[in-house]
């Protein structure tokens, strides 16, 4: 059975690109637009790992990670935070709060593909 994998992000052709090329590595993709969408989504299909942009309306990324975190059904979620803002902060911040992984936008498609590999153990 092929992994899930939930993109979240704001930005149409960011989501696009991502979820052609997840789809094209085998996973099985969906995705949301903003924070709530991206919770109310987890939930409904418990998918095996997020890829989850920061800056977004309704909810930022940072708060859905702590969401996720804080419940214990999701402990074996894998998250992947999508920014543009690279500074250590904003990675230490993500990372504190949960996050398996940080990508810097604009990031290598083939790397982002590395990345869900190998957080999926693939």
């Amino acid at each position: 059975m092929a992994k899930r994998i939930l993109i979240v992000d704001d930005e149409p052709n960011i989501v696009l690109s991502l979820e052609f090329l997840m789809k094209k590595a085998g996973y099985e993709v969906s995705t949301a637009e903003d924070g709530e969408q991206a919770l109310a989504a987890i939930h409904e299909q418990h998918p095996d790992l997020v890829l989850l942009d920061v800056m977004m309306p309704r909810k930022d990324g940072f708060q859905v990670c702590q969401s996720i975190r804080e419940e214990d059904e999701f402990q074996d979620l894998r998250i992947v935070m999508l920014t543009a803002k690279g500074r250590d902060l904003e990675q230490e911040k993500g990372l504190s709060l949960g996050a398996d992984d940080y990508i810097t936008k604009p990031f290598s498609t083939q790397d982002v593909v590395n990345k869900v590999r190998q957080l999926l153990g693939e």
